[in-house]
């Protein structure tokens, strides 16, 4: 089924998490496991932080969808990576790569363009992630992105037709491409970039998100963008009104995941913000 760019296709897919409660294996890095875990239960998944290459491959065969986060990579936890990508495909289960910090050293960016190799459905990361992905000489500065989200465009449309996958690039404004429609998503908060691993939580919602939209991953993909960055936006009001006691980095992180549980029809009406840009010619993107 394909779905509409609009707020009530948004809600759809939403209530159809909910109802079915994809298992989403995430071999993911150790920063991330706890948030990841707990906002996946919380908008209406289930995690399972299977990694190990004895069963990575078998729990595929039970899994609803894959995420891998090369954050915290190791010999062991590579082997693991590629046999759950290869099972991943085999079994035609929809998975999710994060590049996190692609160009920081040979073994990182080596081990991210072989994963990258193996068909992800989406590719999810920042700016500097995804120009190093691409095979650009942006800089790329440990986790942070050191370019903004806008710079990417172009080599991401490349990248993901090159792929034959969607490319998603996380910033001030996130961006979603197959290499022809681009959309922009205009949400989230400068907060939740002080709040470690929500990025690598947003990656796992993606893949739940897929897992129930096969038909239409590129739309599936924006639609979970915008509704992590409203439960961000809300849970940062939240704090801001003085429903609790502090309105910090760690109070938005206790508020993100009961703003995701919440999280309805009605914030989506109310706020949904993404749009498709128009346009005339692919090289209208770089001007984005």
């Amino acid at each position: 089924m394909k779905l509409d760019l609009d707020a009530k296709s948004a809600g759809y897919l939403l209530d159809k998490l909910r109802e079915e409660k994809p298992l989403v294996q995430c071999i993911t890095n150790y920063v991330s496991m706890d948030i990841m875990a707990n906002c996946l239960l919380a908008i209406g998944a289930s995690p399972a932080m299977v990694h190990c290459a004895e069963e990575a491959a078998d729990f595929q065969k039970i899994a609803s969808a894959l995420l891998i986060n090369v954050g915290t990579l190791s010999t062991e936890w590579v082997a693991g990576m590629k046999m759950a990508a290869g099972a991943a495909n085999i079994l035609q289960k929809p998975w999710v790569l994060d590049p996190v910090a692609a160009g920081a050293t040979p073994f990182r960016t080596e081990t991210i363009v072989y994963l990258a190799k193996l068909r992800p459905w989406v590719i999810r990361g920042n700016a500097s992630e995804i120009m190093a992905l691409a095979g650009a000489a942006g800089a790329t500065r440990g986790v942070d992105s050191t370019a903004e989200s806008s710079e990417a465009v172009e080599l991401g449309k490349q990248l993901a037709l090159d792929l034959r996958t969607i490319v998603a690039v996380s910033g001030k404004v996130d961006y979603v491409t197959d290499g022809t429609r681009v959309l922009e998503v205009h949400h989230g908060t400068p907060m939740l970039q002080k709040i470690t691993a929500t990025g690598c939580t947003l990656t796992a919602l993606i893949a739940a998100f897929v897992s129930c939209a096969q038909d239409d991953p590129l739309v599936a993909t924006a639609h979970a963008m915008a509704m992590f960055g409203l439960a961000g936006e809300i849970a940062e009001q939240v704090c801001e009104k003085e429903v609790v006691a502090a309105n910090g980095p760690g109070a938005v992180r206790v508020q993100l995941i009961d703003a995701l549980y919440t999280l309805d029809r009605s914030d989506l009406y109310t706020h949904y913000d993404v749009v498709e840009q128009m346009l005339d010619s692919p090289s209208d993107v770089s001007d984005a």
